[in-house]
């Protein structure tokens, strides 16, 4: 009818006015897309360096998945209520120690580590031999912050830059008195520690 006709002719068309927008939207739409396909290679990329570095590239997904539930419990059991940088600290001397010929060269064989001084049995990390620690329940929010900074650490290879050779620490409240470690820094309730004229 003449109505719709006139109603289709005074429609707006854009491409009328601009040709090249639907070729614009199209190439958009495959820049978005190669961005999130780069995106993802570079993240599982980053992801193989950082297995790598740990001695678990050539490890199933089972054992990989193991040593990351060991870190987070560490993580959660030593600074689950400190804040971001407390937790990622405690998971860097976790991994620096896994890297150290001083200690196991396992995520959980670390976290799990024991010695006898003196006929007394001592555990590196202090809450696995404290059975009422080590048995309290887990707080579901705590502990998922915790795996999400395990995941930070020990997948995307994220440190703070101080603690490249940080293998000890201590709560604040305590004073070991340790005289072959030399200071480093306090973050939250904890004081890091590098062996004295050691580099790792």
């Amino acid at each position: 009818t003449a109505t719709a006709s006139k109603s289709e002719a005074n429609r707006f068309d854009l491409t009328k006015f601009f040709p090249s927008v639907p070729y614009a939207f199209g190439f958009i739409a495959v820049l978005i897309a190669l961005t999130l396909v780069t995106s993802t290679k570079f993240s599982e990329l980053k992801s193989e360096l950082a297995y790598r570095n740990l001695g678990l590239a050539d490890t199933s997904m089972t054992e990989r998945t193991r040593q990351l539930e060991c870190l987070a419990l560490n993580i959660y059991r030593e600074a689950g209520y400190e804040p971001f940088e407390g937790k990622v600290a405690v998971a860097q001397v976790t991994l620096n120690r896994v890297a150290s010929p001083d200690f196991p060269n396992d995520i959980c064989q670390v976290v799990y580590q024991k010695n006898v001084v003196y006929q007394k049995v001592i555990c590196q990390f202090s809450w696995y031999c404290d059975h009422v620690h080590r048995n309290r329940p887990i707080n579901p929010r705590a502990y998922e912050e915790s795996m999400d900074v395990a995941k930070k650490v020990m997948m995307e290879g994220f440190r703070l830059p101080g603690l490249t050779d940080a293998l000890y620490y201590h709560a604040d409240y305590v004073s070991p008195g340790w005289r072959n470690k030399e200071k480093i820094v306090k973050i939250g309730a904890h004081i890091f520690y590098r062996p004295r004229n050691t580099n790792i």
